[in-house]
């Protein structure tokens, strides 16, 4: 069943509710949020959305985060909680970072300077934060699951209440959230309301065919206006208005489906469709939310916003301000902006082998920016697949184009790799395929807390039979890694590397793609990879600086394990690794199960992660874990003096 806008007035009986002055202006700090919503006139909401987006802007300004898919869902997320009831009706944010103003309306507005700072409020939903985050998001595509769940679970209880999944027109792209719509179009009895949040945007611009296929919807826009403009003049003859108005209705609906075959793919998946409305009018998306209450069955909303509106800088250039760090305000500019950092280094390198070898294609899951795939797209777009967010579709993609004589990279944050997983076992390992992976934000990524932090990729590739892992510490040794990677590798070949740029004091003594032994004199080692190489050299000369000598083992090529390493490390009596990463199935576990293996009776200890790493900045949240260099030459003068051995 599909209502077009146009006759949203004739099956709306609908009286705002203005029990406050609407001529009076009201502010934030003067609301008890969410409820004092319900009794604002649209006029005041209007003054309250400028306020908020004054507020993001601001904040953001100052702690970084994610500001133009925020400042596209300020009337949308006032109008959801103007017309459903938080907590009890459930509001799912897909993907969570667009949940800033959510945050606002819900009690955190007084906290909201701390956003994504240590001890501050998530820049995600988290339920542990506030009872109006129904659930956590940090991926996307997984918001009409839980939705789909949390109306199952109320039917089951009785209740009445709403779940609400907003969803963008990027995290369509996944797989999930076609498997969630298949499934609850069988419960068509349920209070389930899907909002797609349109923007043409996911991180980087939105691809493929469900893009194109948004925009011949959007593209009606000019008929449903027109039509709406008609009926609201019919409505207004007495007598005949109506009943003509009615009988216009009955031709259209027959023309649409009989002629111009009209129907779309969301009510074919058994949802009544509502849209295209547009999300920056506040009568508009509450208007079209009171009518998809009232069908008490599977609804879709299609809302049309501007990422960035309200920010000139921001509308322009919606890609640069998804995730952004401070910034000048005035300007746009971000304070700190790096000409060159690890992901925009691996898209050029690539570019240089792709010059040489045709063979060569790049892959990427929405993230051509974010990855530093820019520039092999521009210089060989047709080598360039965006296959949207899509990380399993990714893997398998790049295993047919491996089969078929090519040698892809996909370049894939760390936290999304996770997704993947079954593709790069059964679609890959099993097959014997060679694909590289760019393993980008690996290790911790810092302000975006747990669902972003890169502490899994380890655990899980090193399961994976036949694949090889190089965690370089410096732009040079990465190169020599992509060259390895591609060329004498077989199987899965990652590259991981962290968010940011290369320490500046890296020793180029040290470059390596397998292993290096620092030899200082002492009967104590020191053992890491990739960044932390970095820390270990600062607490190393602090440790010598007190007349404790460490000597140190670099790994570059982490996994497989060197048995030669290990029959090198048996020769000292303590022994220290220092890793980024959850410690079950960690490189430093492997080793020590190793050097068991061969009966080592000295002093073994590692640091890593044992737990989710919460919001903070990178350096904090290193030093929580005891791997900052000053934990580091402290843990270690324990462990030397026996405080520390257990």
């Amino acid at each position: 069943m599909c209502v077009d806008p146009a006759v949203y007035r004739l099956f709306c009986k609908f009286k705002m509710k203005d029990n406050i002055n609407s001529e009076k202006r009201v502010t934030l700090s003067e609301l008890d949020l969410p409820g004092d919503l319900h009794d604002l006139s649209l006029k005041q909401c209007r003054l309250l959305c400028t306020e908020i987006r004054n507020l993001l802007i601001s904040t953001v300004s100052k702690t970084g985060g994610h500001l133009a898919s925020n400042l596209g869902v300020v009337e949308l997320t006032v109008a959801l909680h103007r017309n459903f009831n938080s907590p009890d009706d459930k509001i799912i944010w897909d993907v969570g970072h667009q949940s800033y103003t959510h945050k606002i309306l819900t009690g955190r507005l007084n906290r909201f300077q701390t956003l994504r700072q240590k001890g501050g409020i998530s820049g995600f939903p988290k339920p542990d934060e506030s009872e109006h985050d129904s659930f956590i998001s940090g991926h996307s595509s997984t918001s009409v699951s839980v939705a789909c769940g949390f109306a199952e679970a109320m039917k089951l209880q009785g209740k009445d209440n709403y779940a609400v999944a907003v969803i963008g027109d990027g995290a369509m792209t996944g797989g999930m959230f076609y498997e969630g719509m298949n499934n609850c179009r069988r419960e068509l009895d349920s209070n389930l309301i899907v909002i797609l949040n349109d923007n043409d945007m996911s991180i980087s611009k939105s691809v493929g065919s469900l893009s194109k296929y948004l925009t011949s919807l959007r593209n009606t826009e000019k008929y449903l206006n027109t039509k709406r403009a008609v009926e609201k003049g019919l409505v207004k003859i007495p007598f005949i208005g109506n009943p003509t108005a009615k009988g216009i209705k009955t031709v259209k609906d027959t023309v649409k489906s009989k002629i111009l075959e009209q129907s779309n793919l969301f009510e074919d998946m058994g949802f009544i469709y509502l849209g295209p409305v547009n999300g920056h009018s506040l009568s508009e998306l509450e208007e079209v939310m009171h009518m998809a209450k009232s069908f008490h069955r599977p609804v879709f909303i299609h809302v049309k916003t501007v990422k960035g509106k309200g920010y000139l800088p921001a509308e322009k250039n919606p890609g640069e301000y998804h995730g952004i760090p401070k910034f000048d305000i005035e300007t746009g500019n971000p304070e700190v902006s790096a000409n060159e950092c690890y992901s925009t280094v691996f898209g050029k390198e690539i570019v240089e082998y792709a010059e040489k070898d045709d063979r060569i294609c790049a892959v990427t899951a929405a993230m051509k920016y974010g990855t530093g795939l820019q520039f092999f797209h521009n210089r060989f777009p047709e080598r360039f697949y965006d296959v949207g967010i899509a990380e399993q579709h990714a893997v398998t993609f790049s295993g047919g184009l491996a089969a078929a004589g090519f040698i892809p990279v996909f370049a894939v944050y760390s936290t999304f790799l996770q997704r993947a997983y079954d593709q790069l076992v059964h679609d890959i390992a099993i097959g014997g395929l060679h694909i590289v992976l760019g393993v980008d934000r690996a290790g911790i990524v810092g302000e975006d807390g747990e669902t972003h932090q890169g502490l899994l990729d380890v655990p899980i590739l090193t399961t994976i039979p036949g694949t090889v892992i190089y965690s370089p510490s410096c732009y040079e040794e990465m190169k020599l890694c992509m060259k390895k990677a591609f060329y004498e590798d077989k199987g899965i070949a990652a590259v991981r590397y962290p968010r940011g740029s290369e320490c500046p004091d890296t020793d180029t003594a040290d470059i390596t793609t397998g292993y290096k032994f620092r030899h200082e004199g002492g009967d104590t080692l020191i053992v890491t990879y990739g960044r932390l190489y970095n820390e270990v050299c600062k607490a190393r000369k602090k440790l010598k600086s007190e007349g404790i000598s460490c000597d140190t083992l670099k790994l570059t090529q982490i996994y497989p394990i060197k048995p030669e390493i290990i029959s090198k490390m048996k020769e000292y009596e303590h022994i220290v690794f220092f890793e980024e990463s959850m410690g079950a199935g960690s490189i430093s576990e492997k080793t020590g199960s190793m050097l068991a293996e061969r009966s080592y009776s000295g002093d073994y200890s590692r640091v890593t992660a044992e737990n989710f790493v919460k919001q903070a900045s990178v350096m904090e949240c290193l030093d929580a874990l005891g791997l900052s260099s000053e934990k580091m030459a402290a843990y270690i003068k324990d462990r030397i003096s026996g405080n520390g051995k257990a």
